[in-house]
């Protein structure tokens, strides 16, 4: 899952040049070791994962829609390359679907999977049959799945595959990025259906993907104009600048959409009191709750995205 994290003003050039190696540092192995060895990274990883099992998925579940929240519960992992791990992930889903319906919290509760978790690196036709059996278990539930984007490389199957579900399962949503040149005309192939809308917090070519944050920025202003004009569809607009965010609340007073007609979405641990101000106004606000064991590479891009999530990680470090 990426969104934008900024605050809505300019991104420094100093911080430029930390985004690219973080990103990379996000599939380096090495890094990995270094990272999560470190007993002091755990206390910072919690503010942003909601705990490594499902029954603290469940827990942060009761608690934020407690507070009039609804959620999306990612189950960490992705660039998956064994089979065996690939139906694990499958059946932690699935479990997470059975415990929440049990704890009566499952409906209007949504899953977002990865493909890549679900062995899109193995065989697309293995992280098909996966996210079939998501879909029917969350159906089963009373939930809905969205799958989420992952890099450029993965975006064509990632499509097939998300229109391979829908002839079963209308309703699922997927993730569009609109730091990719190609997502406008993604966009107007998936207009009318649910479509989350993001920034994107990979590492991309210039050859593919808008360089600069001004770019990106008006990339994701035409797409969500065009999803909330759509009739039919369901935007989720996944993003915490505020600027985006008032600005998707005014496209869709003039597009003639209600609250429910579309949603907000943004990450747990972020910019909590704009959530609950949201929700507040009648708003259908989302947020996206990872939970499990391997959570590195989902920490590393919320690094990324923000230098106030950089700053804080490193502080633990010479904190007492």
């Amino acid at each position: 899952m990426t969104f934008d994290c900024t605050r809505g003003g300019g991104c420094c050039l100093a911080w430029v040049a930390v985004i690219s190696p973080l990103l990379l540092a996000a599939r380096s192995e090495r890094v990995r070791r270094l990272v999560t060895g470190r007993p002091v990274t755990r206390r910072v990883v919690d503010r942003f994962v909601a705990g490594e099992t499902v029954e603290s998925a469940v827990r942060a579940t009761r608690a934020l829609t407690g507070a009039g929240l609804a959620v999306t519960l990612d189950h960490l992992g992705e660039d998956v390359r064994d089979p065996g791990q690939a139906e694990a992930t499958r059946d932690a889903y699935l479990r997470l679907c059975a415990e929440l319906e049990r704890a009566g919290l499952s409906q209007g509760a949504e899953a977002s999977v990865k493909l890549s978790a679900l062995g899109l690196r193995v065989e697309d036709r293995l992280a098909l049959d996966n996210a079939r059996r998501i879909c029917e278990g969350a159906e089963r539930a009373g939930m809905a799945v969205t799958v989420d984007m992952e890099d450029h490389t993965t975006v064509d199957s990632t499509l097939d595959i998300v229109r391979e579900l829908r002839t079963g399962f209308p309703g699922v949503g997927v993730a569009v990025q609109a730091m990719l040149r190609r997502s406008e005309g993604d966009l107007r192939d998936l207009a009318g259906t649910r479509v989350r809308l993001v920034k994107g917090a990979y590492a991309e070519p210039a050859s593919v993907a808008y360089p600069t944050k001004a770019e990106v920025d008006r990339a994701y202003v035409r797409g969500l104009r065009l999803l909330l004009r759509e009739p039919g569809g369901y935007p989720m607009v996944a993003s915490h600048d505020p600027r985006m965010i008032e600005l998707a609340l005014w496209m869709a007073r003039d597009a003639g959409r209600e609250p429910g007609t579309y949603e907000f979405q943004m990450l747990y641990g972020i910019r909590g009191a704009e959530q609950k101000r949201l929700a507040g106004l009648g708003e259908r606000m989302r947020v996206y709750v990872p939970y499990g064991s391997d959570w590195y590479g989902y920490f590393m891009r919320r690094l990324a995205e923000r230098p106030a999530n950089l700053a804080f990680f490193l502080r633990s470090f010479v904190s007492r």
